[in-house]
């Protein structure tokens, strides 16, 4: 016999977005959704499904959003973690979720045949546009990005610098509010 059912905790169940910065020359792939909030920019990437390798679910991801087959582009190279716990709308708790963001090149050619648009899933079945855009990388800190590696992106001396320390600062809601 079981009792009632206890709410969930915030933040006890941890999930894993995998994301890539992809490059090419200057620029950087984002995605723009335009909601009546204002605009936003997010990394193409997505959820690590359960028993999902992180490289496997990045490029699924990168093949879902961007059209895009790691194959090819350089190999991926994790640049930064970023933890997030944010309170979020809605009736579940929010997930702790680990942002592991990669990093590849692609050549102009692989560029020009790569999605303008990505259709994200929402919950109701129904999906929400969203507007590959080319931004020059040292742009990034001056955009709504999710998460947040604006100030890191431009940080980078050149395309292909070191990212420095792997450990970006966490996402909470002293930094960021859920729009």
């Amino acid at each position: 016999m079981t009792g009632p059912a206890t709410p969930a905790t915030p933040y006890s169940c941890v999930k894993i977005r995998t994301g890539a910065l992809v490059f090419c020359g200057e620029d950087v792939a984002l995605i723009r959704r335009d909601r009546p909030t204002g605009s936003h920019y997010t990394v193409p990437g997505g959820n690590v499904h359960p028993g999902e390798d992180l490289l496997e679910a990045l490029a699924r991801e990168m093949a879902e959003e961007l059209r895009l087959e790691l194959t090819d582009a350089t190999p991926p190279e994790l640049c930064w973690i970023q933890d997030q716990m944010v309170t979020r709308p809605g009736p579940t708790p929010p997930p702790r979720k680990l942002h592991m963001i990669f990093r590849c090149h692609i050549a102009p050619e692989v560029r020009a045949g790569l999605a303008s648009v990505e259709h994200d899933e929402l919950p109701d079945g129904g999906t929400e546009l969203g507007i590959v855009e080319w931004v020059p990388y040292g742009r990034a800190e001056h955009l709504p990005l999710f998460p947040l590696i604006g100030r890191a992106v431009s940080a980078l001396a050149s395309v292909d610098a070191s990212p420095g320390n792997p450990y970006l600062p966490p996402i909470t809601d002293a930094n960021y509010v859920w729009k």
